[in-house]
């Protein structure tokens, strides 16, 4: 519950006939994770599932492929019977996938095609819709004469005036079809011959030439009526296509072979997914992973009832030195998974660290109760977890959690809905005494900073850094550091003077940081290093103080909750009973929605930067255990 499962490593050596059976196996057992063999290449050279693996890639990208385009879901469960598919079904199973692939790919091409005129024709359209007021064959701005000038164009409307009077000079006229917001367009004409001197005219003007689309051949009203025409014929075409392809689906029960090679290929996937791990050499194969060591004995009573003695399995503890290589697979209630979601969020736990679940889920449920205590609208959203608990998925349990614990505080502060005289507080109201609130907060904040360094310092021991965990400033110097500092402030607040206690106490804590920071930096110019120590020991006494501080926040918000619900109830007693119980109404619905949604996202900054930083390093591998068909990425499990 609160470190990974203890992992071995095992070399499974056997057979390459019943390397496809082994896989399917272990995909069956699913407490597998493969990984990379350590035999020597010399002593195991061969790739013996090289073949079958390129197969399966693309017998696999064409099953793909031709589901997306029959809209087929891949069934979550794979039927019987559990047999491995030989490299002869798979090869048999991708040639037949092919050439359905050859079909629909024909047929996503006809609809590609038909598709691509539909968007032109539509485009033509939108554009034809410019000269609609033209009583022309469009033909005719089409072609080009050796007589006669004829160009279409847009041009700005403030400059239409003058534009208009130099055309006129030069010996063209104009014709305005179209007039928009901002710009005017025109048909000008003019003799063939003066065509050079109305480039300047119009480059001067702003103008911008129109083509004339080449499907446009007659007038426009006709060319419309064409076009509708063809976006009618393109629609019954489309209709036809994808009535082609319901047929298709129904013809020679494709539905249900293609089914069937859904089954196949889940059943190839395992071995297809080892054979990149696996080396061979003569009849043999081997094959290396990670496996908890719960599950040891069942893996072996599993080959032994299988294969005899056909098989040789190896097993060993992981190595100190390959402590990051070793997978995390961590057991949680369903109940935890949202929050081991959020962990994960945040990184993967190394093997042998503290895993945080369990104390985020605490912690989280805790902070996010205080910040947010009220009977109802915490009943809300518990009740809201209920009722969306499809919707919510998995994140269900998490909205239920925090909604139960802003009820009990609600009871502590007497709060429902806002109102404080419907129930007694059971502790007190946060705005009745706000002193205390802060002195509640500051003293959560500093039993969870202790409790992060704490579990620092067993993390860094399990990884084998000692020195790290007495020196460090997260470490026993930084403990005794914020001990020393937390003693002071209290011998100050009460009696007015330090202590000599604690002023030892942070000295010895920065003598030892200091010496650990020295050593560390060896190899750096003697000024450099002083003034690295001296930093790391200023900025670790800012960070405990501004750290502590963060967590001022909890009675802060529970504070801005409580002025919120007072700041409605004053905009409601100046209303009528309809306004009032109208502003009652909406204004919870604000608290719950928006300040809870900032209260949660505070909550979560403090166990991310105020805790998981210092203790949880995050950069673990997940365990993914070989499963049929697609592997799954999973750092825990659920039961």
């Amino acid at each position: 519950m609160f470190k990974p499962l203890p992992m071995q490593r095992i070399e499974l050596s056997l057979l390459k006939d019943d390397a496809p059976q082994a896989a399917l196996l272990l995909a069956n057992y699913g407490n597998f994770d493969p990984e990379f063999s350590e035999i020597a290449p010399e002593q195991f050279p061969e790739l013996p599932g090289e073949a079958y693996r390129q197969a399966y890639a693309e017998t696999r990208a064409h099953l793909d492929k031709i589901l997306a385009h029959y809209e087929i879901v891949a069934p979550e469960t794979i039927g019987t019977p559990m047999q491995p598919v030989t490299p002869q079904q798979l090869t048999e199973n991708g040639s037949w996938l092919k050439s359905v692939w050859d079909t629909c790919s024909e047929n996503q091409e006809r609809m590609r095609r038909l598709h691509d005129e539909y968007h032109r024709t539509a485009q033509l359209l939108r554009a034809l819709d410019q000269f609609m007021d033209i009583s022309i064959d469009l033909a005719l701005l089409q072609k080009k004469s050796a007589l006669l000038d004829v160009r279409v164009g847009t041009l700005p409307r403030a400059n239409i005036r003058r534009f208009e009077e130099a055309l006129g000079l030069a010996g063209y006229v104009a014709i305005r079809f179209f007039t928009g917001e901002e710009h005017v367009h025109l048909i000008i004409a003019g003799a063939a011959g003066q065509a050079h001197e109305i480039e300047r005219v119009l480059q001067a003007a702003g103008w911008r030439t129109m083509d004339v689309p080449a499907e446009f051949h007659g007038r426009p009203n006709e060319v419309r009526r064409e076009l509708s025409e063809r976006m009618v014929r393109l629609n019954q075409q489309q209709a036809q296509e994808e009535e082609r392809r319901r047929a298709e689906l129904a013809q020679e029960k494709l539905r249900e072979h293609l089914l069937d090679a859904t089954h196949i290929l889940a059943r190839a996937a395992p071995y297809a997914e080892l054979a990149g791990l696996m080396r061979g050499r003569g009849s043999l194969a081997t094959v290396s992973g990670w496996v908890p060591s719960s599950q040891l004995p069942s893996l072996k009573q599993m080959l032994a009832e299988s294969f005899g003695d056909r098989f040789v399995l190896h097993v060993r503890d992981p190595r100190a030195d390959e402590r990051l290589r070793v997978p995390s697979a961590i057991r949680h209630h369903r109940w935890l998974q949202p929050f081991a979601r959020l962990v994960l969020n945040y990184g993967v736990p190394r093997y042998g660290e503290i895993d945080p679940t369990v104390l985020f889920a605490l912690s989280f449920v805790l902070m996010f109760g205080m910040m947010f205590g009220d009977v109802g609208q915490g009943a809300c959203l518990a009740l809201a977890g209920i009722l969306l608990r499809r919707r919510l998925g998995q994140y269900a349990a998490l909205a239920i959690a925090v909604g139960i614990s802003s009820t009990v505080f609600g009871l502590l502060y007497g709060s429902v809905f806002g109102y404080e005289h419907i129930l007694p507080a059971l502790w007190m109201s946060p705005l009745s005494d706000p002193m205390r609130m802060l002195g509640v907060a500051l003293g959560w904040g500093i039993g969870f900073i202790l409790l992060a360094i704490v579990l620092t310092i067993r993390n860094r021991i399990a990884d084998g850094r000692l020195r790290e965990a007495l020196l460090d400033g997260h470490g026993a110097a930084g403990l005794l550091l914020y001990l020393g500092m937390l003693s002071g402030a209290w011998r100050y607040a009460t009696a007015g003077e330090l202590g000599m206690g604690p002023m030892l106490a942070v000295c010895a804590a920065l003598a030892a940081m200091f010496t650990h920071s020295w050593q560390h930096n060896r190899g750096i110019a003697t000024g450099e290093r002083l003034l690295i120590a001296l930093m790391e020991g200023f900025e670790s006494i800012m960070a405990y103080i501004s750290n502590t501080l963060s967590f001022l926040r909890l009675a802060a918000f529970s504070l801005n909750h409580v002025a919120l619900s007072v700041a409605i109830f004053t905009v409601a007693n100046m209303l009528q009973s309809a306004g009032y119980w109208a502003t009652v109404v909406l204004g919870n619905l604000f608290i719950l929605v928006l300040e809870g949604a900032i209260v949660a996202i505070q909550t979560l900054r403090l166990e991310y930067y105020e805790g998981f930083s210092r203790f949880f390093g995050g950069d673990g591998r997940a365990f993914r255990p070989l499963t049929l068909g697609k592997r799954q990425g999973l750092a825990f499990q659920i039961y």
